[in-house]
């Protein structure tokens, strides 16, 4: 028998609505409101200028580790603005801009960098799932979520971030394939910012895309350009609205780079060229999603000078409320409470070995 072509359900596109140069292709801009365009692009601003006053006190010593957002702004607030309030979402460890516009306090965000466990309490209401630090392991969280919902029959949506990275990590295929088999509302957002930590996409992969990977698992994917808060917002509506529909899950893409260090505690420059770095600069979705808006007379520089005093205002509000409160939380001897309904032997031993050297330096 001669060999014939399969006939696959899906193929993979690459979506561009605004261009780095903010040229529009009009017959795909989507039908956004004026106060939800401004809202965005303030969230945007907002969390950037976060991002970098968290560098700032991080390098300081007053806060831990953490991943920096920087260039990634238009991949989450384009997702997660198609979200219901009801709607669930799984973060990895660099979706802060996701979360604040989801409701995240940027004081919870500090404290828990901080050390504090106080900001990692999740209000009863909240349907953002906690930050999942090991890479992609909230892939298949956010399947079972999402599988419990079809169960319920609920009309919810499960939106989960991960990065290029997790695309080699077995818990993304593991969630994507229980996704498709049981067709359960999940929309998967992979921010590829083009490097897992010091590996090059390159190095990652073999396939021409990341999105065609849902094609293995008989969902669709699409390629966005990720700078691009258009085209992101427009796959990720489609997604969505699909998902709500039931007719399962999909794999978006992103296109979009980590302007910054993959964590505070990485050095970059050891592994790539600062050339790189400049070029993607020009493609910042910031200054591109301006450029959108000036044309439509929704914003001028005036209001941008407005705005980033007033964001420069609320961040020095938040940083101080921040300074406040660690004052009045941190009982150390709390490492021992969470862990057991009845502390064992040697955990009480220790807990007292411990009281009585902290009341010794009192």
């Amino acid at each position: 028998m001669p060999k014939k072509e399969i006939d696959l359900a899906y193929k993979i596109e690459h979506l561009s609505i605004l261009d780095e140069d903010g040229e529009l292709d009009s017959d795909l801009e989507p039908d956004i409101s004026d106060d939800l365009l401004v809202k965005m692009h303030r969230t945007m601003l907002l969390t950037r200028r976060f991002d970098e006053r968290m560098l700032t006190l991080q390098r300081q010593g007053k806060m831990g580790t953490f991943a920096p957002i920087k260039g990634q702004e238009a991949s989450q607030i384009g997702a997660a603005a198609v979200l219901k309030e009801k709607d669930w979402l799984a973060p990895s460890f660099r979706e802060m801009a996701a979360e604040v516009w989801r409701g995240k306090s940027m004081e919870n965000i500090l404290l828990v960098y901080a050390g504090f466990n106080e900001g990692g309490l999740i209000p009863d209401e909240s349907h953002t799932l906690p930050v999942c630090i090991p890479v992609a392991t909230q892939v298949p969280h956010a399947a079972g979520l999402a599988y419990a919902i079809k169960f319920k029959k609920e009309e919810n949506v499960v939106m989960v971030f991960h990065g290029d990275g997790a695309t080699s990590e077995g818990d993304f295929h593991e969630g994507l394939n229980f996704a498709a088999v049981f067709q359960t509302p999940t929309v998967f957002v992979c921010q590829n910012n083009q490097w897992a930590i010091s590996v090059p996409r390159s190095r990652q992969t073999h396939s021409k895309t990341l999105a065609q990977k849902a094609l293995a698992y008989g969902m669709p994917g699409i390629q966005v350009d990720g700078n691009d808060i258009l085209a992101v917002y427009s796959a990720a509506k489609d997604a969505v609205e699909r998902a709500r529909s039931g007719d399962g899950p999909t794999l978006i893409e992103c296109i979009t780079y980590r302007m910054s260090v993959h964590t505070t505690a990485d050095d970059p420059s050891e592994y790539r060229d600062e050339e790189e770095v400049k070029e993607w600069e020009k493609r910042d979705p910031i200054t591109r999603f301006q450029k959108y808006l000036k044309q439509k007379d929704l914003l001028s520089d005036e209001d941008i000078d407005n705005l980033e005093e007033e964001i420069k205002s609320d961040i020095k509000d938040v940083v101080q409320s921040w300074e406040e409160k660690m004052e009045d939380l941190g009982d150390p001897t709390d490492m021992f409470t969470y862990q057991y309904a009845e502390l064992p032997p040697h955990l009480v031993a220790q807990k007292e070995e411990f009281e009585a050297m902290l009341s010794k330096k009192e």
